[in-house]
């Protein structure tokens, strides 16, 4: 996942580089849910661990 939003994230940055202000926007929103969607998994994980070992 987080594969994905450093992909979204360097689309964006080449879209804006080159003009492309609407795609920028998208691909940059997108980023930003699949990091969050990133974290959140990450975080359950880890609190799901440290519950299974207590």
């Amino acid at each position: 996942m987080l594969r994905w939003a450093l992909a979204f994230f360097v689309v964006a940055i080449i879209a804006a580089v080159f003009g492309f202000g609407g795609i920028a926007a998208a691909a940059a929103g997108m980023a930003k849910i699949l990091f969050v969607i990133f974290l959140i998994l990450f975080l359950a994980t880890l609190l799901g661990g440290l519950m299974r070992r207590a």
